[in-house]
């Protein structure tokens, strides 16, 4: 008689492989083990203690429902049979696929393109919500600028019939932007951030940073009665812009302890993370890939704007024994910043522009050299940034400095025409999204030039050659010139 192995489904995240020997064990630990972002700085690691691996299964066998395909193999290879044994509570959820109309008993709000018109979504929008509730768990990969925040609330209106949800956003300008478009279709919502703790409503837009409400540790917390209303009714978690969660450990434990009742789960992001393990944390809480649609399909069909990317390497000679110094040097070096400065100028006579950098000393140094210019970031309250985001679709030739944390995901800015990359780094999910800030079109705008600034330093040209890459894959134009200033 084979030997059986018991999966447990302890809710709708977590499981337990039971019943397994130690071998099993450990290949079922060994097929979801990656290695750590990050580890190769810990102590641990140098000192040689730690090899820098994470498992997503542990050698108890406790794991994660949405990793199960990578186990099933290994299991019945070792001739073990298989039963479920299922905790979780039944649901009956039922969607009718929607179409173009789902939204055209609503018009556009004003200061939109189409504004007074009815709301019709486009096919891959469609196709967007349509491959998300035929997959109660799962993550939807579309291109920056193909209006995920309308299939947010898509899916949001949905799913009420069946109770509450929460969004969640990776910032503040996100809170605000999704809770006025959830207004403008009439959903009952609310924002969990600051001082506005609106917990008892429909729907709840929260970046990750302010669910720390939930932890009795948190001198913000809600109370016991506010977090019963909070959690009552709970049937759906929306993580919008995935890939922007800065630390993915953080919401990782919160939608598979605190939320890991919540049945429905939505990701919609544009950029699917580069590395392995971060990939994984997302699959294992939110779901697997369910569609994707790309940006070179949306350019060729017209909905969002194409792009021509210019690589500017400037030709230093000097040399730094690592990367920290070596962008401290290229990004303060008042020679090599007015030389930046000269070609924001020129740039910016063919439309509003875009400059995106790694620190604000440079930002602060290129709006002094820049008359007219506004320099954003994290230090700037939520309001003012908007106020300032507004300005730029309604203005020509003006210039917004910013720093690739406060721009480079998920603000919706329509009238950029130029966009000037200052080291940009080796970030894929960077480096894309922040191109994506140009690829919404305007009435006068169906392109968008970027300027991607490098050096033919060691670790600048380094990186300067995996943008390459990336671009590569993207399928975006691009060339290469060499500048001595």
């Amino acid at each position: 008689m084979a030997d059986v192995c018991t999966i447990i489904i302890e809710d709708e995240c977590n499981i337990k492989l039971s019943g397994l020997d130690l071998a099993t064990r450990k290949a079922c630990n060994k097929a979801v083990e990656y290695f750590l972002p990050g580890a190769r700085y810990s102590s641990a690691y140098k000192l040689g203690r730690w090899n820098g691996m994470q498992s997503f299964c542990n050698m108890g066998g406790r794991t994660y429902l949405n990793l199960l395909d990578k186990f099933l193999p290994i299991i019945q290879d070792a001739g073990y049979e298989i039963e479920i044994d299922d905790h979780r509570e039944l649901h009956d959820f039922k969607f009718d696929p929607i179409d173009e109309k789902f939204l055209s008993h609503l018009t556009w709000p004003a200061g939109h393109r189409a504004e007074g018109q009815p709301i019709m979504m486009r096919d891959y929008q469609v196709k967007i919500v349509n491959d998300c509730i035929n997959n109660l768990q799962g993550l939807s990969i579309a291109s920056t600028s193909a209006g995920k925040t309308l299939c947010t609330v898509s899916l949001s209106m949905m799913a009420q019939k069946y109770g509450r949800s929460i969004v969640i956003v990776p910032n503040i300008n996100l809170v605000q932007q999704t809770e006025e478009d959830f207004r403008n279709v009439g959903l009952d919502v609310g924002v969990l951030y600051g001082n506005r703790k609106e917990y008892d409503r429909t729907h709840t837009i929260c970046t990750w940073q302010s669910l720390s409400v939930l932890d009795k540790k948190s001198k913000d917390c809600l109370d016991d009665d506010q977090l019963a209303v909070f959690m009552d009714g709970l049937v759906a978690v929306i993580v919008d812009e995935a890939h922007g969660v800065k630390d993915l450990n953080v919401l990782h434990t919160m939608l598979t302890t605190t939320f890991a009742h919540i049945p429905i789960r939505w990701g919609l992001t544009g950029t699917l993370p580069e590395e392995d393990f971060k990939q994984m944390g997302l699959i294992s809480a939110v779901g697997p890939v369910v569609g994707v649609v790309t940006a070179k399909e949306l350019q060729d069909a017209g909905y969002i704007a194409n792009c021509d990317i210019t690589m500017l390497q400037t030709q230093e000679t000097a040399k730094h024994g690592n990367y920290q110094e070596e962008l401290k040097y290229l990004v303060t070096n008042e020679k090599r910043l007015e030389w930046l400065a000269n070609q924001v100028t020129d740039i910016a006579k063919n439309g509003n522009t875009v400059v995106l950098v790694d620190r604000i000393p440079t930002g602060r140094a290129l709006e002094a050299m820049l008359p007219g210019s506004i320099f954003i970031s994290g230090d700037m309250k939520a309001d003012k940034r908007r106020e300032h985001y507004k300005e730029i679709n309604l203005d020509d030739n003006k210039i917004l400095i910013a720093t690739y944390g406060c721009l480079s995901t998920g603000i919706s800015i329509n009238r950029i025409f130029n966009l000037v990359l200052v080291e940009a780094g080796k970030s894929f999910t960077r480096v894309i999204q922040s191109i994506g800030r140009g690829l919404r079109k305007a009435d006068d705008k169906d392109s968008v030039n970027v300027f991607d600034v490098s050096s033919s330093c060691k670790y600048s040209k380094k990186h300067m050659l995996k943008r390459k890459e990336f671009y590569k894959s993207a399928q975006y134009p691009f060339k290469l010139e060499k500048v001595h200033y």
